[in-house]
């Protein structure tokens, strides 16, 4: 029997506007473009350190150790989703609503129960097509975190939940940049209201100004660097070594905010070119770099295989 106990997580609840209709229309077209979507679903998921819990007909679950990274995922589902609409005719996109909530769950196995997930549940029943509502618990957490809109809806009330919940709409492409009127108390300041530059903004390995200006930073300080070897060159390039790091924690950043691949698989990436660049500064007429290589790339092999089976199954 497996253990029961409680924890506080971030629940992401999804299913598809109009479901019904679309099966009705097309029973096997309407299938096969929710297992494609579950699919960019799952990998978006799991690229913000998500973790798939469930599925049923048209229905999704997941949970996240972090409030910030669940809207994020969020709002690159959405865009991601909206990029693969516009290329499909307006009867037959499938659009996505989705519902988060920060609450505290009973974990039972590999899945979790209780207010917590039922309150993401209604919040997504809340939600337009192709849109995202957020719980007052996760605003809180993330309303001065991110470079996304919000939008005070007020005291849902919420099926089955007394009392209602404050909740939040999260304004994500041209509705981002359209200025809202806030009503509760604390969006009568400023800060309730955040602008987005466009519908790919969250997407962007760069999303963060501030990791633009880290990269620059980098970037001249190798440049420095160089130029100080070649000034000062005694016939030895030892400014490859500090420009090695610097390239290193570039890539660090970017593998942490990048949504495009697999982090396990880049930071595994990441590894085996840094052996192969010391392999190679420190050339002593051995090729020891390829062993570490072949092993990295088998565990990257077993990670690939393991996601491509489970999102088979998914």
């Amino acid at each position: 029997m497996s253990e029961t106990r409680r924890k506080l997580t971030t629940i992401f609840s999804a299913d598809v506007q109009d479901y019904t209709r679309l099966m009705q229309a097309n029973e096997e077209a309407t299938l096969d473009t929710l297992k494609q979507y579950r699919d960019f679903m799952k990998r978006l998921i799991e690229a913000h350190d998500g973790r798939v819990i469930n599925t049923w007909g048209d229905g999704l679950i997941a949970e996240f150790s972090s409030v910030v990274e669940a809207v994020r995922a969020a709002v690159d589902v959405q865009n991601d989703l909206s990029g693969h609409n516009a290329k499909r005719p307006n009867e037959a996109r499938m659009l996505f609503r989705i519902g988060i909530n920060l609450g505290d769950v009973i974990v039972e196995g590999d899945d979790i129960y209780g207010d917590g997930v039922n309150v993401a549940a209604r919040l997504q029943a809340s939600a337009s097509a192709g849109g995202i509502v957020i719980s007052s618990t996760v605003y809180e957490q993330v309303r001065n975190k991110m470079t996304v809109g919000f939008e005070y809806l007020g005291q849902l009330s919420l099926k089955n939940i007394e009392g209602g919940i404050s909740s939040y709409s999260v304004r994500i492409g041209e509705d981002a940049v359209t200025p809202v009127r806030l009503t509760s108390p604390e969006q009568a300041q400023p800060q309730g209201y955040h602008h987005v530059g466009s519908a790919r903004t969250e997407i962007s390995s760069m999303r963060d100004p501030s990791h633009r200006k880290s990269f620059g930073i980098l970037g001249a300080v190798a440049a420095g660097i160089a130029a100080i070897n070649m000034l000062s060159w005694e016939g030895d390039f030892w400014a490859a070594w500090p420009i090695l790091g610097i390239a290193i924690i570039a890539a660090l950043i970017w593998i942490r905010t990048t949504t495009r691949i697999d982090r396990f698989i880049a930071m595994l990436t990441l590894i085996g070119l840094v052996l192969a660049s010391i392999n190679v500064l420190s050339w002593e007429g051995t090729l020891w770099a390829p062993w570490p290589l072949i092993a990295l790339a088998v565990v990257g092999g077993i990670r690939w295989f393991t996601h491509e089976r489970g999102s088979a199954r998914g």
